[in-house]
């Protein structure tokens, strides 16, 4: 039995594609529904709280315990109504993010992605896109950033299986934020003095419309 779990474990949680790269747009709705309907939604930490200003520490332990922060995370993005969501935006101090976000062509991606990296792309893959950002952790508040519209990012699944990830246009984006929020990093840190202010204005003007934990 022990045999059976190792090669089951080395399968990897998601099937993957010619180029290694994980398929996460097949039987989204279920899978995303399994994870967080075990789950409990908790409030969302906001800009100023330490946990979001630090670098995360490495998930080693895929545990139980562990399986129940990721359904806890898939909880709270349904409830914040999020595309992407990182530990420590629910104040927990590990590298792990979940996703649940459409490319620019409408496909849908939902998966977890555990200790990740951002593949350097070479110059002539960095075409930038200077959409409009927002962050569930700087609530109502949105800024154009330049990003490129290609992203890989490398790493482990929710059982610590290695994985690829790759996704263009607004998934792209996706994976470069909530990648950023695990080094310490808000999308605001990477704007101009004065985008950030102007961020930073817009959500103090206006209520979150999901529960956030207040800064002391």
């Amino acid at each position: 039995m022990a045999q059976q779990d190792t090669d089951q474990q080395r399968a990897g949680v998601l099937p993957v594609d010619d180029e290694g790269y994980v398929i996460d747009t097949e039987d989204c709705e279920e899978r995303e529904a399994a994870w967080r309907e075990r789950g409990t939604s908790r409030p969302i930490t906001v800009v100023g709280n330490p946990v979001l200003h630090k670098e995360c520490k490495d998930v080693t332990d895929f545990g139980e315990e562990f399986q129940q922060l990721v359904a806890d995370m898939f909880a709270s993005q349904r409830t914040a109504e999020g595309v992407g969501l990182a530990a420590n935006q629910i104040g927990v101090d590990l590298k792990v993010f979940v996703y649940d976000c459409p490319d620019d062509e409408g496909v849908r991606h939902v998966g977890v992605v555990c200790n990740p990296k951002l593949v350097e792309l070479p110059a002539e893959r960095r075409r930038l896109d200077d959409s409009n950002e927002g962050c569930l952790s700087v609530p109502t508040a949105y800024m154009p950033l330049a990003r490129p519209d290609y992203a890989e990012v490398t790493g482990q699944d929710e059982k610590g299986n290695p994985i690829k990830v790759r996704g263009t246009g607004y998934f792209a984006r996706c994976l470069q934020h909530e990648t950023d929020h695990l080094y310490g990093y808000l999308y605001i840190d990477r704007l101009s003095k004065r985008d950030r202010k102007n961020a930073l204005r817009q959500m103090a003007e206006n209520e979150p419309r999901y529960p956030v934990v207040a800064n002391d």
